[in-house]
């Protein structure tokens, strides 16, 4: 669908759902609406779109999200630009992300709710940082705005004309998933304006952000709540929640809505450890992804973030980690590490065993239970296109290599890597 039929849909009242050209998601969505459609919900709910969630924790959700949410969300936006002294007005819009995706679908309707300026920029671009830099010049004189997810800001990072280009950006939102503390590192040598965020499907896209001169003062985390948003933590569970009139009224199952689950005082709770300070919220990782060894909770996404960050200190050529969980009849959960490593051989045992011995040193600081307890070398690890792992596919992945290994006669000869 273009931005222009969604705006006749709009116009006309309706609601539209949306995703992704994949044939599994079109019949997840279909299968969601059911064979009644939408009319009942946009009876009540007026226009709006249902849009699939992030699905991080492995479920994916088709959530509604009325117009009028919407809209607020880019109100709020708005007045967070205004409070740095940009006029949301003068600004162009730049959208790399699909109107599927809500930090696709949001930078369009803000554009259009502002009049402000809006410019798609092609996937094949955002792959190609000489080729961005060509086809994307910027006009020094207009504040351009973007939303990136931490694997297209690295991908721009690479070349010296994508950073370049990334400069002369008056903001450059990151969201979606963690920001690696190396890469945080290299955005604030090249004085890139990043402004970290959190938000969800849920929350109608971002709920808080981080000025870019804080990230450049080298300040933590995602930032205040907007003026329309506020946070807390589920004291029980350290779960960041959040109560804004911007929450989806729920999400669609079999053709039934069913309600955003939340307290009586209207708190939803999000599926993400946080911590907030003076310097706003700090995210711990996702809850669904947190282990339980030897009577402590371990957040594996915190600690993939510290090992690439002492890799890269000590000069490691370490490209992507994940911390896997296993079962222990003694601890209840350990974990293992699948390594991505620059230049590490798939097919000799030389070099492998030396770098697994240097990070295995790297962690002996860390408390036993954040300490991997084996390591394996997976030359095809990577995150999805929007930068979420996949981390049941990654266990699959681990599972069937030592389902392999066991299969085989011996083990003395077999190199797995």
């Amino acid at each position: 669908m273009t931005p222009e039929q969604l705006q006749q849909a709009w116009a006309a009242g309706q609601i539209v759902a949306l995703a992704g050209p994949a044939q599994r998601d079109q019949e997840a969505l279909a299968a969601a609406i059911g064979p009644q459609g939408l009319d009942p919900l946009q009876q009540q709910w007026g226009p709006g779109v249902v849009l699939g969630s992030g699905g991080s924790s492995g479920g994916r959700r088709w959530c509604l999200q009325p117009l009028a949410h919407l809209q607020a969300s880019a109100a709020a936006t708005g007045s967070w630009l205004e409070q740095l002294g940009l006029d949301p007005a003068a600004c162009l819009h730049l959208n790399p992300l699909p109107l599927h995706h809500v930090s696709g679908l949001l930078p369009w309707l803000r554009a259009q709710q502002w009049g402000a300026g809006h410019r798609r920029l092609e996937p094949a671009w955002m792959r190609d940082p000489v080729l961005l830099a060509a086809a994307a010049p910027l006009d020094p004189a207009r504040p351009a705005l973007l939303s990136l997810v931490p694997t297209q800001l690295q991908r721009l990072m690479a070349a010296p004309e994508g950073v370049a280009w990334l400069q002369q950006l008056a903001v450059i939102w990151v969201g979606g998933a963690p920001l690696s503390p190396q890469l945080a590192a290299r955005a604030r040598q090249a004085e890139l304006r990043l402004a970290p965020c959190y938000g969800a499907t849920e929350t109608a896209a971002m709920v808080c952000a981080l000025p870019p001169e804080r990230f450049l003062a080298a300040v933590p985390g995602c930032g205040a709540p907007l003026g329309d948003v506020e946070l807390r933590l589920d004291p029980d569970g350290g779960a960041v929640e959040v109560r804004s009139g911007r929450l989806s009224p729920g999400w669609l199952e079999n053709g039934v809505l069913h309600p955003l689950p939340r307290s009586l005082d209207g708190w939803w709770r999000s599926g993400d450890a946080g911590r907030l300070g003076p310097a706003g919220l700090e995210l711990l990782g996702r809850l669904d992804g947190a282990i339980h060894s030897g009577g402590e909770t371990v957040f594996p996404e915190h600690l993939e973030a510290q090992l690439l960050a002492l890799a890269q200190a000590a000069g490691l050529p370490l490209q992507a980690v994940l911390l896997v969980p296993v079962q222990d009849p003694d601890w209840g959960q350990r974990l293992v590490a699948l390594v991505r490593a620059e230049g590490a051989p798939s097919g000799r045992e030389t070099a492998w065993p030396d770098l697994e011995r240097q990070l295995q040193r790297l962690c002996e600081p860390w408390a036993p239970a954040e300490r991997p307890t084996r390591w394996l070398h997976c030359p095809e690890l990577a995150p999805t296109a929007l930068g979420k792992w996949q981390r049941s596919r990654w266990r699959d992945w681990m599972n069937e290599l030592e389902a392999n290994q066991k299969s085989r006669p011996t083990s003395a000869d077999v190199d797995p890597f």
